[in-house]
């Protein structure tokens, strides 16, 4: 015997208040999910500062399986063995980084150490200031920088902070030894297990699969964009800057070629906060030509190179406007030290393209509303 009746108003109401205990925020249901959340967001909380000392080794290896990807997917067409070639793609990416790094590390501390030095020699035997007294316009210049600064105290000062910059750099550099190991040690997990991290930060991703894609390739851009368009032009641009001090018999060209690619990697900034004062104070000392030659060489050498480098390196993938681009690198090196260059931008793109998503969801949500 079957019951087609309607139910009760009795049970009506009974099934209401079970529906209103059920959405209650003080049902077991949603009090196992509250604890749930929280003991989440303490343990994410807690695995962020076990990782915090691993932050700059886990950026750099980042950065750098994005960049070696491709090596490491022509290595797996040529050798059967993932990790064989995971550790050749490490091992090629240690040549290409570490030794030139390490070289010019090295080079610029004893330079500056040896520049500050030949400063020094030459405020302690006036020759500095026979320079300006040959050439009457100058020579005012020259008895007022005398009586405004000290300089035998400044180039003294300048010479101890190099000498313990140097024993500084000595005595960190077993850290940073072990930092280069870390980096590279992850980054082979990186390149062997990148289809399998891919994957699980899909599946714990709430975002669907086409803005996973879409947040990935923004990141893999962003990268490129950093490392190829801004290191390696900024590279470029030192490099450039510093023969041109070498050519012209300039003091430590190494240490001035270094300083010009850190100033061009900052937006705004550039080379020519270096090349300028040095081609006054060639004039100063009565050196015009050669002055006319690095204003020349660095105004449309030094600084055109960027205009003809970056759109070919970079093209369109740095989406991102000039003032953007300076808070994300120079935050990220205030917040993150050097690995800054890559993190900051790096956030700043994730979260742009979270926001665009955000915003494209409300739209279709509207969209709906107003068609039903």
């Amino acid at each position: 015997m079957t019951h087609n009746s309607k139910p009760t108003m009795n049970e009506t109401k009974t099934r209401k208040i079970v529906a209103l205990i059920e959405n209650d925020w003080g049902s077991r249901s949603h009090i196992y999910t509250l604890l749930l959340m929280a003991v989440t967001v303490t343990g994410i909380y807690f695995c962020y500062l076990l990782a915090e000392p691993f932050i700059p080794a886990l950026a750099w290896a980042l950065a750098l399986a994005i960049i070696f990807t491709p090596l490491h997917r022509w290595l797996l067409t040529k050798i059967k063995y993932p990790n064989l070639a995971a550790t050749v793609c490490v091992l090629v990416a240690a040549l290409i980084v570490v030794v030139p790094a390490t070289f010019v590390a090295e080079r610029i501390i004893s330079e500056a150490a040896r520049g500050a030095e030949s400063f020094k020699i030459m405020l302690d035997s006036g020759e500095w200031r026979r320079s300006f007294e040959g050439n009457t316009l100058i020579a005012p210049i020259g008895n007022w920088i005398e009586r405004q600064f000290d300089l035998p105290g400044i180039v003294d000062t300048a010479t101890s902070w190099l000498t313990n910059a140097a024993a500084t750099f000595v005595q960190g550099s077993v850290l940073q030894m072990i930092g280069l190991v870390l980096t590279f040690y992850i980054l082979f997990y990186f390149l062997r297990d990148r289809g399998e991290i891919l994957a699980s930060l899909r599946s714990l991703s709430p975002l669907s699969e086409a803005d996973m894609n879409r947040m990935f390739d923004g990141v893999n851009d962003t990268v490129h964009a950093t490392l190829y368009g801004t290191l390696a032009v900024a590279v470029v641009q030192g490099t450039l800057g510093g023969l041109m001090f070498w050519w012209l018999d300039l003091p430590t060209p190494l240490l001035w070629g270094i300083v010009m690619a850190l100033l061009a990697v900052v937006p705004v900034l550039g080379a020519f906060i270096i090349w300028i004062p040095a081609a006054i104070f060639l004039v100063l000392i009565g050196s015009g030509g050669q002055a006319l030659l690095l204003t020349v060489w660095g105004a449309f050498v030094v600084g055109g190179i960027d205009n003809l480098l970056y759109p070919i390196l970079v093209g369109r993938r740095l989406k991102m406007h000039t003032v953007l681009a300076f808070v994300s690198l120079v935050g990220g090196l205030i917040v993150f030290g050097a690995s800054g260059l890559i993190l900051g931008p790096v956030i700043f793109t994730i979260t742009r393209l979270l926001l665009e998503i955000w915003s494209s969801h409300n739209s279709a949500e509207k969209e709906n509303g107003k068609a039903e």
